[in-house]
């Protein structure tokens, strides 16, 4: 099969839109990390507080099983995302020079 350039390099241009960041989102990833690690906090306090009025008879159980569910979801997808980090990280120092 016969590809010229000039097909190459139209599929090339269509195909860029579609891998680029998106102008005007503004945020670095240094927000973004910050406003999930936000997020994060924010369940793990909802979670806790829950549980507090379970024990003291503010909260029925099937709240208090939402939110630890919520939280257990929470914390497994950082501890992910963690991994996944780290596994990155190691790949960069494995890279030659």
């Amino acid at each position: 099969m016969q590809v010229s350039a000039d097909v190459a390099a139209r599929s090339y241009g269509a195909a860029r839109n579609l891998t680029s960041p998106e102008e005007g989102s503004g945020q670095s990833f240094g927000a973004t990390a910050a406003g999930m690690a936000q997020d994060f906090n924010a369940v793990l306090q909802r979670a806790e507080q829950t549980s507090q009025a379970a024990m003291t008879g503010g909260a029925d159980p099937h709240a208090l099983v939402s939110a630890l569910s919520e939280a257990q979801l929470a914390v497994e997808t950082a501890v992910a995302v963690r991994d996944k980090v780290v596994e990155a990280y190691l790949e960069v120092l494995r890279m030659p020079v």
